[in-house]
């Protein structure tokens, strides 16, 4: 069942974090359940104004900006609850970015069955916010650093950062078996695919480039640590190159070693060993270097303790 939202025109002022947008999708950010038909419709009719003007889809908005919307029916499901407060600690926080330290099991956002993931549970505790967007992705299963962008600007910076690879991203993982080489280049083209189950992703020539920079930090005779490097950030590039050489990653329910698994929760370890350990990058605004690290969680650094001792 659903009710419909008051109907009336909006004036909206653009704020300096906002500008840049396309006014098609600076309205369809605003206007959540209105159709993209609907609001392109507006557009054309003249219905929408920026400083008492019409204005093409493609125009961009400048800060300072006066925005005339028309009165839209947005629909609202009465039973769809706020997203919930998921308890996030802050790395590092200026003006123009937030870094948070995800928890494994929280879906950065919400989609595919998800109600809600880390950046609804952000923008629910930051309502006064006028921008938080995600700068890049985590599995839901990967803990350590998520990189939010408080301004426009910032976003733009940072999205150019990951396309020229001038962002050094560093994750750890526990991996089974004793790996050999104390550093190896992993290149391996990777094609991903749609199943019923979700994304999955393969070894595959004719894919997209993707290439992993590991070191050994420590090793057992069952186990081993490694720091990977992203020189590439292709979807689960982490999880399948490690599996592709024969070494999956502990606790990995896709691409891992299921019986290992099953053998690996009777020793404590309930969830996959792959940590966004530490991000370093130019600052999107300043240009000054900024490096932000998450510490390994408890039950990780447990595991290692006790199955991957320092020094083998």
């Amino acid at each position: 069942m659903s009710s419909v939202g008051k109907v009336q025109v909006q004036w909206i002022d653009v704020a300096e974090e906002e500008a840049g947008q396309r006014i098609d999708n600076f309205l369809m950010a605003r206007l959540k359940g209105v159709p993209k038909s609907h609001i392109y419709r507006v557009l054309r009719s003249g219905e929408v104004r920026v400083n008492s003007r019409r204005v093409e889809s493609s125009q961009r908005v400048v800060a300072g900006d006066r925005i005339r919307i028309p009165p839209v029916r947005v629909a609202e499901r009465e039973e769809s609850a706020p997203a919930p407060h998921f308890r996030m600690p802050i790395l590092f926080e200026d003006d123009a970015i937030v870094a948070l330290d995800k928890p494994a099991g929280l879906a950065v956002h919400g989609g595919s069955g998800i109600a809600h993931g880390a950046i609804e549970s952000l923008r629910a505790q930051r309502p006064d916010a006028r921008y938080l967007e995600l700068v890049h992705r985590l599995d839901r299963e990967t803990s350590g650093v998520l990189l939010i962008a408080k301004k426009r600007s910032a976003l733009v910076a940072l999205h150019e950062m990951l396309r020229e690879r001038s962002m050094d991203k560093r994750y750890l993982a526990g991996v089974a078996g004793r790996f050999r080489n104390e550093r190896q280049r992993v290149r391996a083209a990777l094609a991903k695919r749609t199943t019923p189950e979700g994304k999955h992703v393969r070894v595959d020539e004719e894919g997209q480039e993707a290439e992993t920079l590991l070191t050994r930090i420590a090793r057992s005779e069952s186990y081993s640590l490694l720091e990977a490097q992203l020189l590439t950030g292709r979807t689960h590039q982490i999880r399948v190159h490690l599996a592709h050489l024969g070494h999956p990653i502990l606790g990995d329910d896709k691409y891992g070693d299921f019986e290992l698994n099953r053998a690996l929760r009777k020793l404590g370890l309930r969830r996959m060993f792959l940590h966004a350990a530490s991000l370093e990058l130019p600052h999107p605004l300043t240009g000054e270097t900024l490096r932000i690290e998450s510490p390994l969680p408890a039950e990780l650094s447990r595991f290692v303790e006790a199955h991957i001792p320092s020094g083998t």
